[in-house]
């Protein structure tokens, strides 16, 4: 099944990376050569997504130009001959159709994925999350889509994590249904290892349907004020079933600093062009007894 629509929350502060992100999005740092979102724009756009609406905030319009066309700094890279560069700059700009809606106050991932319902029209959509970054040969969304093809149903992406890290996410409550397939009991947002269901912790992947979104409407703010997709998809258990699967590739959590950098890391000592020089680079910090 082919997605046409995938929203992508970015209008967080980005606080973990002051003060790196004070004026840059955090999702424009780059990894390696490449925005930190334009890997995850781009897992999108392979499993068939042609449309990326980006939720926003104040201070992230520099997240809409960077997938918009620039026809100065395309004219500049022509007039130079530096054809490759414009092929890159050309490419990006014109890898999907971007919609933009303003998150006005930071209310949580739910209100955040509920500013974009008056545009997802009503066919079943993706929500991929900037800090989930899940690098493989095949798209990670791809595989919520084939479930959700078959079930009709909402599709959650989960993966297994130490007892004591699940206390950092959402977490199921399941029954096993296939190979890597969950059928959700029930849902709990980051609780204390001690109390958690399982260890499979939600990962910033899903396949809402328009069913999700009456939840969420119906879904009231918690302790912090802010009103959460894991209570709205708790809350849409009542409505009909719930899927979660594993997935494909190798997940990096960018907004940890120390994932970022492992990130960075491991997809610069893949890269054709710089993966040579990283990997000698690092061999002589070994020799030095640097690392």
């Amino acid at each position: 099944m082919i997605l046409h629509r995938a929203v992508f929350p970015v209008a967080g502060f980005g606080t973990r990376f002051l003060p790196a992100s004070k004026a840059i999005p955090k999702e424009l740092l780059p990894i390696v050569d490449k925005p930190a979102v334009q890997y995850v724009v781009e897992e999108a756009v392979a499993a068939g997504v042609s449309t990326a609406i980006f939720v926003t905030a104040e201070g992230k319009s520099a997240i809409e130009d960077h997938f918009d066309r620039n026809l100065r700094l395309e004219a500049f890279l022509a007039e130079r001959g530096t054809t490759d560069l414009l092929e890159v700059v050309r490419q990006v700009g014109s890898m999907v159709q971007v919609v933009a809606v303003r998150q006005k106050e930071a209310l949580g991932l739910g209100h955040a994925v509920l500013q974009a319902a008056p545009v997802l029209g009503d066919e079943p959509f993706a929500v991929l999350l900037g800090d989930d970054i899940i690098v493989g040969d095949t798209p990670a969304i791809s595989r919520l889509a084939e479930i959700h093809a078959s079930t009709g149903a909402p599709v959650i992406a989960v993966m297994e994590v130490p007892r004591e890290d699940i206390q950092h996410y959402g977490c199921i409550a399941g029954e096993p249904v296939g190979d890597g397939v969950w059928r959700v009991l029930d849902l709990v947002e980051k609780p204390a290892p001690a109390q958690a269901p399982s260890n499979l912790a939600i990962i910033g992947r899903y396949v809402l349907t328009p069913a999700v979104l009456e939840a969420l409407a119906a879904t009231g703010r918690d302790t912090s004020g802010e009103i959460q997709l894991t209570e709205g998809l708790r809350r849409s258990l009542a409505g009909g079933p719930l899927f979660a699967c594993t997935f494909p590739g190798r997940r990096y959590d960018a907004g940890n600093k120390a994932d970022f950098l492992r990130a960075t890391l491991e997809i610069g000592l893949r890269h054709p062009e710089l993966g040579p020089s990283l990997r000698r680079a690092i061999e002589e910090l070994r020799a030095l007894g640097n690392c």
